[in-house]
């Protein structure tokens, strides 16, 4: 029997509903409908439906009364939370909802069955008109990643401390998973997977592709895979150990997204010099891709404000980089020197890089901490090359970044991946080729 899950959707002092159809109130067994909210001020809950107050206590929670079409609507939920594109939007929900307190701010759970949960994933992290074998694929992963992070979970809280940060001399490494979580499974945006509810509906092929493969998963040596997945790798993916914490996971590993290697290339790409040529030449790979319509299957209509991604550039300047340090990692070396890098992962991403500035210097990693550092949002990726500006008084006026692919790099590339979908590839192929070790197996 398919599991329940529980999706955080957004955390704010006010949340403001709306129930379409009857929702009974768990805690008083009363059933409302219409628009509703609440509020926490004070460290108290106020909860109302239409203009009546209603007597609750945390979890508020409120399920769907005996109906199929029943749904909620969320108001002004932050879809790409830090990310360049970053917005707004209202979205809809079926299921039940759950309000429940997290430091301070309210937090808005959806409570639903897992495979009606991926529908909205394929439809939110992808276009709804991908190719039937990568919609397949990209069920399979998400469904083996959700219920891999859910055992997790639960040999977490049974061990109790989770590291995420390891500080000595001069050096902060960092990495990003399960630590903001522990009241539910899964978020709603890209720190987890995309899930938007029925905001973006799914298609028939959609619904075809998670029912084809309902209770599918990936495992390696008995276990359910942690299968993730990046939008462009930029040529080979990236280990696991290499962005996360230092796990092994066979299956997660150094993967060159071409039938063949490159010709023309070094690619052994933790050595600096191999890593530049990579970086700034163009390698064939499934992922080196323009075509609009493979493009315009993977990405939604905010990813497609994302242009060059395969190989992109980005230029700061020295005020501008000395202020992302300070407001995005805390981090004040003075005048920025140098960008210096100190070690490279199996694609290029740099793992440890040396900031050197005229007030001391200091190496940060892991890819999404620098990434962090070095841009309002987040960089493409950490697979760059770093170009110094004109000096002016001995100190670079910018740095110019070169680099290659989107996002961690880690197990699926889905542009890849579509383009593999479009060439015929089967999604028994596409998953093989992503995930080498792995096999399919019907958990449920």
């Amino acid at each position: 029997m398919q599991p329940k899950i529980n999706v955080g959707i957004m955390f704010s002092p006010r949340i403001v509903f709306y129930l379409n159809g009857r929702y009974r109130h768990l805690e008083s067994g009363v059933e409302f409908e219409g628009p509703g909210s609440a509020v926490l001020e004070d460290g108290k809950l106020s909860f109302s439906i239409g203009n009546s107050p209603v007597t609750a206590s945390f979890p508020v929670e409120l399920e769907p009364v005996d109906c199929e079409d029943c749904s909620f609507d969320l108001r002004e939920v932050t879809i790409g939370i830090n990310f360049h594109w970053e917005r707004r939007e209202d979205q809809r929900f079926r299921g039940g909802l759950r309000v429940i307190e997290e430091n301070g701010l309210l937090t808005a759970v959806n409570v639903l069955p897992l495979e009606e949960y991926l529908v909205s994933v394929i439809s939110s992290e992808m276009s709804a008109t991908s190719s039937a074998e990568l919609l397949k694929a990209h069920a399979v992963i998400s469904r083996s990643w959700l219920l891999a992070q859910k055992e997790k979970e639960a040999r977490l809280r049974e061990a109790g401390n989770y590291v995420t940060t390891i500080e000595k001399e001069g050096e902060r490494i960092r990495w990003y998973d399960r630590e903001d979580h522990s009241n539910f499974d899964v978020c709603a945006d890209d720190h987890c997977q995309r899930y938007q509810g029925i905001t973006r509906a799914g298609t028939p092929a959609v619904e075809e592709a998670v029912n084809s493969t309902s209770g599918m998963v990936l495992v390696y040596d008995g276990n359910i895979c942690d299968a993730r997945y990046s939008k462009c790798c930029g040529g080979i993916s990236e280990k696991f150990e290499n962005v996360w914490e230092p796990v092994v996971h066979p299956y997660l590993t150094r993967v060159i997204d071409n039938p063949v290697d490159p010709p023309g290339f070094d690619t052994g790409l933790s050595a600096e010099e191999a890593a530049k040529a990579w970086i700034l030449g163009s390698p064939e790979a499934f992922c080196n891709t323009r075509s609009t319509y493979v493009l315009s299957q993977v990405l939604n209509d905010y990813d497609q404000e994302t242009v060059n991604f395969f190989r992109w550039s980005v230029t700061l300047e020295q005020n501008e980089i000395k202020d992302l340090l300070k407001k995005k990692v805390d981090l004040d070396v003075g005048h920025i020197i140098a960008l210096e890098p100190v070690e490279r992962g199996v694609s290029g991403r740099l793992l440890k890089l040396r900031i050197r500035g005229t007030g001391g210097s200091i190496v940060v990693g892991k890819e999404l901490e620098i990434r962090k550092a070095l841009s309002p949002s987040h960089l493409y990726s950490s697979a760059f090359i770093v170009e110094p500006g004109e000096p002016v008084d001995g100190i670079p006026s910018a740095f110019t970044l070169r680099g290659a692919g989107w996002g961690h790099g880690v197990g699926l590339c889905q542009i890849g991946a579509a383009v593999m979908g479009s060439g015929g590839y089967s999604y028994r192929d596409i998953l093989t080729h992503y995930f080498p070790g792995s096999e399919l197996e019907k958990r449920y």
